[in-house]
């Protein structure tokens, strides 16, 4: 057992870091107590709980990976194991909250496990989102909106472009800089 496993850390589970409280900060302080919220890729649960404790929205959690399902059904939340928006309803959501991988790798490199799932964006680092941008209009409510960090390596005008194609306006709320990337929450809506 490695030092991770024995202070309870899950090490197959993306965990809190400045993304996270970036997400969570700008998600919490505009969603309504009234909100249905989706958390796509919620990894620990730390963004999902956060919003839910500082607005008292109903939040839903979810993820692909079923060590981030487990970890977030441990701090309280209701969770359901899900590839982006493929298996929620139509219009079933006021808000949806994600934090994709947007890490860009090598076309060749290998997604082996749950780590490298969490955290890489494919070739261009914005494989996943333009995945998720494909379908999560359709959960939306009419007047509903998406809180989407993203990063300066996966190309924040890119990341634009693509949401406009996909049928959103979008409005950059915060940026966070750090030595090696600048963090963007954006707000999309229809």
């Amino acid at each position: 057992m490695d030092l991770a496993e024995r202070r309870g850390v899950e090490t197959d589970v993306y965990q809190p870091a400045e993304d996270s409280g970036l997400l969570a900060a700008e998600a919490e302080s505009r969603v309504d107590a009234d909100d249905r919220v989706l958390e796509v890729g919620t990894g620990s649960g730390y963004v999902a709980e956060r919003v839910a404790e500082e607005t008292g929205a109903s939040v839903l959690a979810s993820d692909l990976n079923p060590h981030a399902c487990r970890q977030a059904h441990e701090r309280g939340l209701e969770v359901v194991r899900a590839d982006l928006t493929t298996p929620f309803p139509e219009s079933a959501f006021d808000v949806v909250l994600f934090n994709p991988p947007y890490l860009p790798v090598d076309e060749l490199a290998e997604r082996d496990d749950w780590m490298e799932i969490a955290l890489s964006g494919g070739e261009t680092g914005r494989e996943v989102i333009e995945a998720f941008l494909d379908d999560v209009g359709r959960v939306l409510t009419p007047e509903g909106r998406i809180f989407l960090l993203v990063s300066s390596l996966t190309g924040v005008d890119e990341v634009v472009d693509r949401a406009a194609d996909a049928g959103f306006s979008v409005a950059a709320l915060r940026d966070e800089s750090y030595p090696f990337e600048t963090l963007t929450v954006l707000k999309l809506v229809r």
